[in-house]
């Protein structure tokens, strides 16, 4: 009984199967999923398969269970509504106000947080038509997700895709622990973010890495992207993670790539978020072949020499009113604890808001959730904000939350 209760609208469209992996990722995670389709969308995924998934009946009309008011209850019950796939019909029918289906209803009714993640040819998704019903659905404080660039159906490709089931799921929990999380407050704001871990190559086999995953990263770049920002994404090596929808992902491997990529993307960005773990050293050498082992030679030195700060060099080179947010990944030892290391680096730094993780076996580094603290640089107040532990997703929005109160100064 104390499972959020989630709808999950189905539109029809082809991209309606993926719906079933979104029902999947939600029931998984501890969701009760209501699926409720248009008569078009079981032309594509049968009844069956939804109510096998979710556990529930599955209806399209307001004439089922009419001693419930079901066409009321349903909206009304929810603690989030969400459609997918989105197609432009539906939009328009929800920006007008429609209600003639239970899934229609549905969104009259609910007076919790509704997206929509559309997904549709090129041509229908940038028609004026569909621009302004997406417009006015935001306009009401409804999130109309960005979709995702790539193939489409058939041979055709371009923007419209349905962003990955994976993601939509992240978005769907978010919401759920912050209904607020997605404004449209990043609109008009550019944005270029690190992500990932680099790699330093030893010979053509090996290299100098580290465990960062660069799911935070990622997820910095798919909130901002749907709060309104135009997001560049520079990718150092990552786990296997769905690209976010509406980002431009450039990738990278060794630290001075990332160092050039960022700095590129940096020349005309609002705000640059230095979120990749960037290896301090590289070897000073790389061997051309493969080093051996062998009992007749003695063990190979590695001589490391300094890779380049980014961060302090895209501080010190920032446009006028740039925003520079860092992270530190910190340890305490004999000389201080995590905090007193991360205010020693946001002033040896100079950026304007640094996120700070506390390290180590089962925290940040190649987990789900992240948590720790924000430190505003003196100049800005000084201010430091706990972060609970939570998504990083959440991460993510507690970091746009305060870079939308600088933008706003």
């Amino acid at each position: 009984m104390d499972k959020p209760r989630v709808v999950l609208g189905v539109g029809g469209g082809i991209a309606a199967y993926k719906a079933c992996e979104v029902l999947r990722g939600l029931t998984e995670s501890g969701h009760d999923v209501r699926v409720v389709p248009t008569d078009a969308a079981l032309n594509f995924v049968g009844a069956a398969t939804f109510e096998a998934l979710s556990g529930h009946p599955v209806h399209t009309g307001v004439f089922t269970e009419v001693p419930d008011v079901q066409h009321v209850r349903v909206g009304k019950d929810a603690d989030l509504v969400m459609v997918v796939p989105a197609t432009a019909d539906l939009l328009a029918r929800a920006a007008h106000g429609l209600a003639d289906d239970l899934l229609t209803n549905t969104l009259l009714t609910a007076r919790c947080p509704v997206a929509f993640f559309p997904a549709m040819h090129t041509e229908m998704w940038e028609h004026p038509a569909t621009r302004d019903n997406v417009a006015l659905l935001r306009a009401r404080g409804l999130l109309v997700a960005e979709p995702d660039s790539g193939r489409l159906t058939g041979v055709d490709n371009g923007k419209g895709r349905l962003a990955d089931p994976r993601e939509i799921v992240d978005l769907a929990r978010l919401l759920l622990a912050e209904p607020a999380a997605l404004p449209r407050d990043l609109t008009g704001i550019r944005v270029a973010i690190s992500a990932g871990g680099t790699r330093e190559a030893l010979d053509p086999v090996r290299y100098l890495g580290n465990r960062s995953s660069g799911k935070q990263g990622y997820a910095l770049a798919r909130v901002a992207a749907q709060r309104g920002a135009d997001v560049t994404l520079i990718a150092a090596h990552t786990v296997a993670l769905p690209q976010p929808a509406g980002v431009e992902v450039r990738h990278v491997s060794s630290a001075r790539e990332l160092g050039e990529a960022v700095h590129a993307a940096s020349a005309d960005a609002d705000v640059v978020v230095m979120a990749a773990a960037v290896a301090d050293f590289r070897p000073a050498e790389r061997a051309d072949h493969k080093i051996k082992k062998s009992d007749d030679q003695p063990d190979p030195t590695i001589t490391l020499v300094r890779n380049p700060d980014i961060l302090a060099e895209l501080v010190k080179n920032r446009r006028e009113g740039q925003i520079i947010v860092g992270f530190a990944a910190e340890t305490g030892d004999e000389a201080g604890g995590v905090l007193e290391h991360a205010r020693a680096k946001l002033k040896r730094k100079g950026c304007d808001l640094l996120v700070v993780n506390a390290v180590g076996d089962g925290k940040a580094f190649e987990v789900e959730d992240n948590g720790g603290w924000l430190l505003t640089a003196p100049a800005l107040g000084g201010a430091e904000r706990p972060i609970p532990l939570g998504s990083k997703s959440q991460l993510a929005s507690a970091v746009w939350d305060a870079v939308s109160e600088l933008t706003a100064h």
